[in-house]
């Protein structure tokens, strides 16, 4: 399965967090990881915005299906 996320923005994202090298595996693994919990997060950000009556989805609702569905609360990253 091709993903649809750059590459090179994952490739970009181990840079950033000190990786010397990253070999094209891994940064095909953290793309699988994006997407299949993107694609989770998005849905259930659409059910909550369909929940309150709206068609628009906001960030409040991105926020709390992240919550509901890996336990992060972002508020509290830095």
């Amino acid at each position: 399965m091709e993903s649809e996320l750059s590459y090179a923005q994952i490739y970009r994202i181990f840079k950033k967090s000190g990786a010397e090298r990253v070999s094209d595996e891994a940064v095909k693994e953290l793309a699988r990881f994006f997407e299949v919990y993107g694609e989770k997060i998005a849905r259930q950000a659409n059910e909550l915005a369909n929940h309150a009556g709206r068609k628009t989805i906001k960030a409040s609702d991105v926020k709390l299906a992240i919550k509901n569905i890996i336990n992060i609360d972002l508020d509290q990253l830095k």
